[in-house]
């Protein structure tokens, strides 16, 4: 179930595409002061987004946001993660809670992708190996970025499934995940369980193409 409140911090989210930028405006909208972080955070389409929906949200560098955030987010392309720690610096990581919203996806072969990286290892644990000081959280990438705040469905409300090895991280994610509305949440446990999420990815994007629509999410129900 949901914990409390996240306490009023700095955010760096890296990636300035739609998962970036829907996860930078709920972190606006409450109140945390935050950076999204771009290769060119000059473009035209993402001053745009900051004169209109991410009004309030500054934008920078992946070297500034990440230097800027004390919760961090990672919400590139999954193939280009590792470039974009390597370009943020992972020193500005260190003792940070980082959030891995990704999932590793090639469409080389046309739709449905599948997964880049699988078997015995994940791109959250890939994340984790290339930040051994952060406390990476998987979150966000079991369901379309429009429900990623305030999720509300005619059936009830979806399940957040998460993975990470720290437990207080894990807190951390759960306290944003009540403030975005997520009044569900799983803890799958350790990181290798983003072996298991970024699967559910794909099964969420088969049934997207079967059903002709993206308005779904997973619910777990007991007992």
């Amino acid at each position: 179930m949901a914990d409390g409140r996240l306490a009023h911090s700095r955010v760096g989210v890296l990636g300035s595409g739609e998962v970036g930028r829907r996860l930078a405006a709920g972190f606006g909208s409450r109140g945390h002061d935050v950076m999204i972080g771009s290769r060119d955070p000059g473009k035209q389409e993402l001053r745009e987004w900051l004169s209109g929906d991410g009004a309030g949200v500054t934008a920078g560098t992946f070297e500034q946001a990440a230097a800027h955030g004390e919760l961090l987010v990672l919400a590139v392309f999954g193939n280009a993660a590792e470039e974009a720690i390597a370009e943020a610096g992972a020193e500005n990581f260190g003792g940070k809670v980082t959030i891995d919203a990704m999932n590793p996806l090639d469409f080389s072969g046309g739709f449905p992708p599948k997964l880049s990286i699988s078997g015995e290892d994940s791109l959250g644990e890939r994340v984790q190996r290339a930040l051994p000081g952060a406390n990476v959280v998987k979150a966000f990438n079991t369901i379309g970025n429009t429900y990623f705040v305030d999720p509300s469905f005619s059936e009830g409300q979806p399940t957040m499934l998460i993975a990470g090895d720290d437990a207080g991280a894990k807190r951390t994610v759960r306290d944003a995940l009540a403030d975005f509305g997520w009044s569900d949440t799983l803890d799958l446990g350790g990181i290798e369980g983003s072996r298991e999420l970024e699967a559910i990815c794909i099964a969420w994007v088969k049934i997207g193409g079967t059903r002709g629509a993206w308005d779904h999410g997973f619910k777990l129900l007991v007992g």
